[in-house]
């Protein structure tokens, strides 16, 4: 899955961009992503830095709800970048997870704000 993830990113970038230029999400959410993103490529980076030193980590269960609030491509990256949380199975099972069903409630709220917006028009 690894070397997909940059189609699912691209994937993910068109669906906020259909999203924008239809009209259910809102302006602001392009902006809300970046910020996600730079925060959970931030939080790998302390995480990798602390594991580095011995000091205190960040719980995995916070990687992942970062993730999982849309923050899965700067956690791609800085898994890539940063060979950090790139090779326990177990962690990136739950972080696949994060992904799917990040994009999928994206796409759903995409769906069905445009079947609302058929429903009504019959």
């Amino acid at each position: 899955m690894a070397r997909l993830m940059p189609a699912w990113i691209l994937g993910w970038a068109a669906l906020l961009a259909w999203g924008l230029w239809t009209g259910p999400f809102p302006w602001w959410l392009p902006l809300a992503a970046l910020a996600v993103n730079m925060l959970t490529f931030a939080a790998y980076a302390a995480d990798k830095g602390a594991a580095r030193r011995g000091h205190w980590r960040l719980p995995e269960k916070n990687l992942h709800l970062l993730s999982l609030a849309g923050g899965w491509p700067g956690a791609w990256c800085a898994q890539q970048a940063l060979r950090h949380k790139s090779r326990k199975a177990g962690f990136l099972a739950v972080y696949r997870l994060t992904v799917v069903l990040h994009c999928g409630a994206l796409a759903g709220w995409l769906l069905c704000d445009m079947g609302q917006r058929l429903f009504n028009q019959f």
